[in-house]
């Protein structure tokens, strides 16, 4: 079943549950991937394909944990908590994020891959990292653990 298809009965479920958040979180994302394909479709493409998807869903994800960063701050912690939900149920979508332990091993890896050796090499180290890691953990946690690889 594509995400499009699951999001189409993730709609009905919710709406039958009552659920205002769920339903309200799942009607912006179909929303966001119907925005993403009419983009892409100048280039002939007519559908996005997976990568594209979790693509967009961790894109949206970064929005609501930089809108929770940014409430929280302001002391406007009902809405931090309404960011909160909607990132939990598009997590949902996600495949699952990397522990700290997985993150490092695969920075590792690219550190050797490509021979970095000082905190001057970051470029180099986190665009590999990304690529292979996309989706599948926080861009902020990525940075961090590279940082503390190459200055140690």
């Amino acid at each position: 079943m594509s995400l499009k298809d699951r999001i189409g009965e993730e709609i009905k479920a919710a709406m039958k549950a009552r659920d205002k958040v769920r339903l309200e979180t799942i009607r912006s994302i179909k929303k966001a991937i119907l925005e993403k394909e009419i983009s892409v479709r100048p280039q002939g493409q007519e559908e996005l394909n997976e990568d594209q998807e979790i693509e967009l869903l961790t894109q949206l994800a970064k929005q609501r944990r930089d809108s929770i960063e940014q409430y929280t701050g302001a002391g406007r912690l009902d809405l931090a908590e309404r960011e909160a939900q909607e990132l939990a149920i598009l997590e949902e979508y996600l495949p699952a994020q990397m522990d700290d332990a997985a993150i490092a091993a695969a920075v590792e890896a690219v550190i050797a891959q490509v021979g970095a050796t000082s905190p001057k090499d970051m470029g180099k180290v986190m665009g590999p990292v990304m690529q292979e890691l996309k989706g599948r953990a926080d861009g902020k946690r990525i940075q961090a653990i590279v940082k503390e690889k190459l200055a140690g």
